[in-house]
């Protein structure tokens, strides 16, 4: 098991949180924590782990922090 930070942004915090230390196992990726958050993968933007940009596959390091940031939409 290893220790990381997840970062929510805008409505995904809606009923859930802004900031939140979990713990993962070794095989746990990105889509993993996206998934057992309830987000639906097609609203989401932007994956970043550590500042950069990251895809559902990436398995996160201990430490590191994954920010999960919806779909921007405008008009």
């Amino acid at each position: 098991m290893k220790r990381i930070t997840v970062k929510l942004f805008a409505y995904f915090r809606d009923n859930r949180f802004k900031l939140e230390e979990r713990e993962i196992s070794e095989e746990t990726t990105v889509g993993d924590i996206v998934d057992a958050l309830g987000i639906d993968r097609q609203e989401v933007g932007v994956l970043m782990v550590n500042s950069r940009h990251t895809e559902f596959v990436y398995r996160p390091a201990a430490g590191d922090v994954l920010a999960i940031f919806p779909v921007v939409g405008g008009g």
